[in-house]
């Protein structure tokens, strides 16, 4: 994993001049298995934003040479509309639109790889259902079987095992396992510790700013972890700065 897939330098993102993270540096190698971790408002899904493009640094660079489809990028739920009246099935084939264009020519490969990719995150016949139907934990496996035809190098998800059940999330730490035996590069922001020390080797541990990034181990250190809430707390929403400390 000696190889870079993505380098942040000095990157700095904001909302209305207001840092969401501020001078964040450091390297992803391809092929790695990171959780990005921290409080409440450290800005992990706005990190993400920046990398997959959906936000414009306000100041640094993110350096890496991939294509916009080599990105798989999985959003919040509450960020997604179940109200559209589409079917699980399409749903899924919506991770093959990049190479079937805008009007989803779809192939019959395509529709077989659908199938087969709902097979795996445990969906078989729940190709016609429609999406509003289904519970969160089902819901949120139809979106890893799309990322599953998507079939991107590097996958960016954000908060994936937020309100599912036990069965599901298990089940879908095996698929992001996987990947990372694929050698896929695989970024997830989580807020379960436990999850993050249980079935990540390498932590980003973030409060505005980078408060550790390296190994797992070393990074959920108990005075990491204080550190980062005290950052937090201290981070003057009002002036987006960090105050010091007192």
């Amino acid at each position: 994993m000696s190889d870079i897939a993505i380098e942040l330098e000095d990157l700095t993102v904001a909302y209305e001049r207001h840092p969401a993270v501020h001078h964040v540096s450091g390297t992803i190698a391809a092929g790695s298995l990171t959780a990005i971790a921290g409080p409440n408002g450290a800005g992990k899904s706005s990190l993400l934003k920046a990398i997959i493009g959906e936000l414009r640094p306000s100041s640094g660079t993110i350096r890496h040479r991939l294509k916009r489809t080599d990105f798989g990028y999985l959003p919040q739920a509450a960020d997604i509309n179940r109200r559209f009246p589409i079917s699980v099935l399409d749903t899924v084939l919506l991770g093959s639109w990049r190479q079937a264009g805008a009007f989803l020519n779809i192939a019959s490969a395509d529709r077989g790889r659908a199938h087969d990719a709902l097979g795996v995150v445990g969906l078989e016949g729940f190709e016609r259902r429609s999406i509003a139907s289904l519970s969160a934990g089902q819901f949120q496996r139809v979106l890893f079987a799309r990322l599953l035809l998507q079939d991107a190098s590097v996958i960016l998800l954000d908060e994936p095992f937020t309100a599912i059940d036990g069965r599901t999330t298990r089940d879908l730490l095996e698929i992001v396992a996987d990947w990372h035996g694929e050698g896929r590069t695989v970024l997830a922001v989580l807020h379960d510790f436990e999850q993050v020390r249980a079935h990540f080797p390498r932590t980003l541990l973030l409060a505005r700013e980078v408060i550790g990034w390296g190994a797992t181990a070393d990074v959920m250190s108990p005075a990491n972890l204080r550190k980062a809430w005290v950052t937090a707390e201290r981070w003057d929403e009002s002036a987006g700065i960090c105050e010091p400390a007192r």
